[in-house]
């Protein structure tokens, strides 16, 4: 696999992966959206087709790891060099910054919307009866569009909860060829991957917004801190540093799992 190749794959598949993970969450949260309120069932489902499709573009060209967690399992598991991680990483986060952009530029319109409504942006008017914009809350009012945040801030049970969903998902992604007599399962590992993700929303995705992918939160993140987004509020750098950790310490866990007890 050439360099030329990781990069294309994993910058494009990646790409895709945030523009339909952070397009479903723009969906349900944005005023003036169609899916306004369509709820976690349809955010979950969301990034499992999210991870599906961008698995499949990517998948005959880099591998789709998509996930920098993903590439240190595979690269403690002995199916990645270590001297293609660096490559790995940057064109994920590269993709994932792509992505976030694109969910702007598609969801233009409800983004305005949304951060101009007084009752989304708070009320609280200054002498000349504008509104206050001076105070800068820690996660403004549509970060969740394009980074997690927990709704206990508690980070010991925070990082455990990052760690143990991500080592969860590597490992389901590590263990798939021994299933297939050592061949791999191709395309349909893809769609399993997919349908971990979705289970791994569902079930451990409730405190934190389940990154399990380091750059699908930092890429983001950055995007959302230089955008022209109206009242947009922080960036919550305080936590970024989480589901950034979290899902690396869990991708590097689930590689030496799989060495101790598959191979």
């Amino acid at each position: 696999m050439s360099s030329s190749d990781i990069f294309i794959g994993e910058t494009i598949g990646t790409a895709v992966l945030i523009l339909l993970g952070g397009g479903v969450c723009a969906a349900v949260t944005l005023k003036r959206s169609k899916a306004k309120d369509a709820g976690w069932l349809a955010i979950t489902f969301g990034w499992g087709f999210a991870v599906l499709t961008g698995a499949y573009l990517a998948g005959g060209v880099s591998g789709a790891h998509l996930n920098p967690a993903v590439t240190v399992g595979l690269a403690i598991e002995g199916g990645t060099k270590w001297s293609d991680v660096p490559l790995y990483l940057a064109s994920q986060l590269l993709g994932a910054m792509i992505g976030a952009v694109l969910v702007w530029i598609t969801y233009y319109g409800q983004f305005q919307a949304h951060l101009t409504d007084p009752e989304i942006v708070g009320s609280k008017s200054a002498p000349d009866g504008m509104v206050d914009k001076t105070a800068e809350p820690e996660a403004g009012p549509v970060l969740g569009i394009f980074s997690t945040g927990p709704e206990i801030r508690n980070v010991a049970q925070n990082m455990a909860t990052e760690i143990i969903a991500t080592t969860v998902l590597v490992l389901a992604i590590l263990t798939q060829g021994l299933n297939d007599g050592g061949n791999g399962l191709g395309i349909l590992g893809a769609l399993i991957t997919a349908l971990v993700v979705v289970g791994i929303g569902l079930s451990l995705g409730g405190p934190t917004g389940y990154a399990i992918n380091p750059v699908r939160d930092l890429g983001p993140r950055i995007i959302h801190s230089v955008l022209p987004l109206p009242n947009k509020g922080g960036s919550d750098w305080s936590y970024a540093w989480i589901p950034v950790a979290g899902p690396l310490i869990g991708g590097a866990i689930a590689g030496g799992l799989y060495n101790l007890a598959f191979k």
